[in-house]
């Protein structure tokens, strides 16, 4: 008979239960939410404009004293970097900027066809300021609410001719709201030169300055028509409050409006039309 002796007694402690290593929990959580990379928390937009595009908007702006207004063509990559600023035509006055309608139906036409999407041609407003100041005017505003109100977002921008700028970015999705944006010229990218002849051909193929008088109703004439000295200032089409609009326009757009009237002398001699500012 085979006999085996009896396995030796283990020396090896057994592991105390207050030391021991706590089982990993393997389940898998069914959501886990996602992280956004340090680069994007708490990001600020920026309107960036691609030296070009910047020096053409400072062209048109420099050509006479009234405004001029255009949209942004902007990267499918980057919707607030600006590429070039294209503009069609318009009536202008110191204080406002009429499109045409199918000129403007004509542009985005093209830019379909180029193979861009509305929100790279059609959701950034820009236009200049004859004077100092880039805040927004009453008519700025309302155009900007009407026009853009129903995009899911969009950027009105302003560029004064004494060199402030303006950029406001408005959502009009979930909780709507707007909020003030810096603006920057970006040089990182390699740029082509300026066109001055091309940007001359097009400001005067667009650009139609209206006469001064047109801002308070009456049509839009040609740039050789500012003021028509043969009409008496009674006879254009006045809304009952437009000296709350002249108020309300900023102060180097309300002197230009008052310097056109002053070059009108017998206008104050006529008691019918004595008006007082």
């Amino acid at each position: 008979m085979i006999q085996t002796k009896p396995p030796a007694p283990s020396t090896q402690k057994p592991e105390s239960p207050s030391l021991a290593t706590p089982a990993k929990n393997k389940t898998t959580p069914l959501h886990k939410p996602a992280s956004k990379p340090r680069s994007q928390a708490g990001k600020t937009p920026i309107l960036r404009f691609s030296p070009v595009a910047w020096a053409k908007l400072l062209y048109f702006r420099d050509r006479q004293e009234n405004e001029v207004g255009g949209f942004a063509v902007t990267s499918a990559g980057d919707l607030l970097k600006v590429e070039d600023f294209v503009t069609v035509k318009q009536d202008v006055t110191v204080a406002s900027v009429a499109f045409d309608d199918q000129a403007v139906a004509d542009f985005f036409d093209t830019q379909v066809d180029a193979g861009r999407k509305p929100e790279q041609f059609g959701r950034i407003w820009l236009h200049t300021h004859p004077g100092d100041s880039a805040e927004p005017s009453c008519t700025d505003e309302m155009t900007f609410a009407r026009v853009f109100g129903s995009c899911q977002w969009a950027v009105m921008f302003i560029m004064a001719r004494g060199g402030k700028t303006t950029a406001r970015l408005r959502f009009n999705v979930g909780p709507s709201g707007q909020v003030l944006i810096p603006v920057d010229v970006d040089y990182s990218d390699a740029f082509g030169a300026t066109d001055h002849a091309a940007w001359q051909a097009e400001y005067e193929a667009n650009v139609h300055a209206a006469r001064t008088a047109g801002f308070f109703g009456s049509d839009a004439f040609g740039a050789d028509d500012v003021f028509d000295y043969g009409e008496s200032l009674s006879s254009c089409s006045m809304p009952q409050d437009w000296l709350e609009e002249l108020e309300a326009m900023e102060p180097a757009e309300r002197r230009a409006i008052l310097d056109e009237l002053a070059v009108r002398p017998d206008l104050w001699d006529e008691e019918e039309v004595a008006y007082g500012f």
